[in-house]
């Protein structure tokens, strides 16, 4: 998802430091093709890339950091989009991670990736910081959402980005299927309803014994048909 937010290894747009990422980089991807994460060190990647060992440490301090860095540049593929509306900035991000997850370079990559978390703590720590910065930095539309009256004012934006994509990773890491065209369609309308229904309030406003993200009565449910604005929908 696209941002102004500058990744750890990069500080100007062009020039020798925008080519020495693009080297790590290209490094990273190469080693965890070739062994996975666990035979990637900074020395392997240092020797590949033709970066000194002293350069990477410096900017990038860790693999953790490395992978984390490299899934958010494959992820700026994935646009956060702002159609004027929730359900259209819904609806479009939802194609954008399809697109991005139907991609079999970045499939392996996340499958290389959530396999080695599960034994190693600084593939965790990747894998968590990678999603967690994708949550806050996709939220904002949401919160552009909130503000146009679209949702209730305690909806917890992170987690509506969540439900967004959570049946993507179910779909490429447990049903271990293609990422299929409707899909994005039906997550998109999916979470919009329950959105507005208050699906996802933020804790300090659930009321006590009520799940943690489960719906409950909080605004009323519009039941109107998903409408993003497009024309020739729900014609």
């Amino acid at each position: 998802m696209t941002t102004a937010h500058h990744a750890p290894g990069e500080t100007r747009p062009g020039g020798r430091t925008a080519r020495t990422r693009r080297a790590v980089l290209t490094a990273v991807s190469e080693e965890l093709a070739d062994g996975g994460f666990a035979t990637l060190t900074m020395e392997r990647v240092s020797q590949r890339a033709g970066v000194h060992l002293a350069t990477l440490y410096r900017r990038w301090r860790s693999v953790d950091k490395l992978v984390c860095e490299l899934l958010t540049d494959m992820s700026s593929g994935v646009p956060l989009p702002d159609t004027g509306t929730l359900p259209g900035d819904l609806r479009a991000l939802a194609h954008g991670i399809g697109r991005f997850y139907g991609a079999d370079r970045t499939r392996g990559l996340i499958e290389a990736v959530v396999a080695a978390a599960a034994r190693d703590p600084q593939a965790a720590t990747a894998l968590r910081d990678f999603f967690d910065e994708r949550l806050v930095l996709a939220g904002a539309l949401v919160r552009r959402g909130i503000a146009r009256g679209e949702l209730p004012a305690d909806t917890d934006p992170e987690a509506v980005m969540a439900a967004l994509g959570a049946p993507f990773y179910y779909r490429i890491l447990i049903a271990r299927r293609p990422v299929e065209p409707g899909l994005a369609e039906s997550t998109a309308t999916a979470v919009w309803a329950a959105a507005r229904a208050g699906a996802y309030a933020t804790a300090d406003h659930r009321p006590a014994g009520a799940p943690e993200h489960g719906p409950y009565e909080h605004a009323p449910y519009d039941d109107a048909p998903y409408d993003d604005g497009a024309p020739g929908r729900g014609d």
